[in-house]
């Protein structure tokens, strides 16, 4: 059972799956900074500025819509970055590997093969000296 897991664990996709786990965590936390630091005041400023900017309130209800855009553009920017990043070169990587594997030119058949085998035996005991003397 413990042989099992320990395979599990060291095959080559569980392994590159923590590292891109890794590497998408810590890039999201670099882009919700980012949004956080620079959209958000921006956002608070074209909604009015100050302590409401990006809110509005409903029978003593706060809404924050501005802190729903920043998430959303935290989102869209995150999903860009590993789009283009991550996921179009693997794409154009893997199409390589598609051409470097098409067919070639196909091959003979192993009918054709017994047969030219057939053919050249034949004629290796009709035109050998001792084929007239040996027979089977």
């Amino acid at each position: 059972m413990l042989k099992g897991f320990k395979d599990f664990l060291l095959r080559g996709n569980v392994v590159d799956l923590a590292v891109a786990v890794v590497i998408g965590v810590a890039f999201a936390a670099l882009v919700a900074s980012f949004t956080a630091s620079f959209l958000e005041p921006l956002i608070g400023l074209v909604a009015g500025g100050g302590v409401d900017g990006g809110t509005f309130t409903v029978n003593e209800q706060v809404f924050d819509w501005g802190s729903f855009v920043n998430a959303v553009i935290t989102f869209v920017l995150t999903a860009a970055v590993i789009y283009f990043l991550l996921v179009v070169p693997m794409k154009r990587l893997q199409e390589r590997r598609q051409r470097g594997q098409e067919a070639g030119p196909a091959g003979p058949t192993d009918v054709e093969l017994l047969a030219e085998i057939r053919d050249l035996l034949a004629a290796q005991r009709n035109t050998s000296p001792q084929a007239d003397s040996n027979t089977f």
